[in-house]
């Protein structure tokens, strides 16, 4: 095989893999149902049935490269909104405050979230290992006090996904308000003071005047 078909061969197999992972993306986003057959799945790819087997062993490993998938076009999002933001604490509380703005901008991949669960969260790819930086850097920085950073990521996640899940039932809430209020309490609790942990939490966020 030449270089110009080898490539054109790995651009489609590319292509093929995103469909799928794109379709189960779809199915977690609007149902969270895995049980879904991969030849319903094949079908909304647009992909043939063997083609599935070409790049995935079982359903199980392309949900979870649609949740990882999913995960990480978040935490890029989030990284670009704070791109030039130093300090740990800040990034900590701008990135709890801006997920629960996606809720509203991206609601396809929080809901991927709240389907994926805490366990999913803490421990995958995505926003869980910028998190624990943050958290970390906190820490040696003295800013937080000394507490097992797993611990502090999932009583942040928990709290996040409580936001989400808020935001999705009741609509007519105030997501931002919420999330400032969520925040607070949280940065409060890592050792923060009380009136930095308020500033935190209700400072304009960057690109924003609010």
């Amino acid at each position: 095989m030449s270089v110009t078909g080898s490539n054109r061969f790995e651009r489609r197999r590319s292509q093929t893999r995103q469909a799928l992972v794109h379709a189960a993306r779809e199915i977690l986003a609007e149902s969270g149902d895995t049980s879904t057959s991969i030849r319903t799945i094949a079908e909304r790819a647009d992909v043939g049935f063997g083609s599935f087997y070409n790049h995935f062993t079982c359903k199980p490993d392309l949900f979870d490269a649609a949740v990882a998938d999913a995960l990480e076009e978040y935490a890029e999002a989030i990284d670009d909104r704070l791109h030039g933001v130093d300090d740990p604490v800040e990034r900590l509380a701008g990135s709890m405050r801006l997920s629960a703005r996606m809720a509203g901008s991206r609601p396809d991949i929080m809901r991927i979230l709240c389907h994926s669960g805490l366990g999913r969260l803490c421990a995958g790819p995505g926003l869980a290992p910028r998190a624990k930086r943050d958290m970390e850097q906190g820490m040696a920085a003295g800013r937080f006090t000394a507490v097992d950073p797993v611990l502090a990521l999932a009583a942040l996640n928990g709290s996040l996904l409580a936001l989400l899940q808020l935001w999705f039932t009741q609509p007519q809430a105030d997501s931002d308000q919420a999330a400032s209020r969520v925040v607070e309490m949280l940065l409060h609790l890592l050792g923060l003071s009380a009136d930095e942990a308020r500033d935190l939490a209700r400072r304009p966020l960057p690109g924003t005047s609010s």
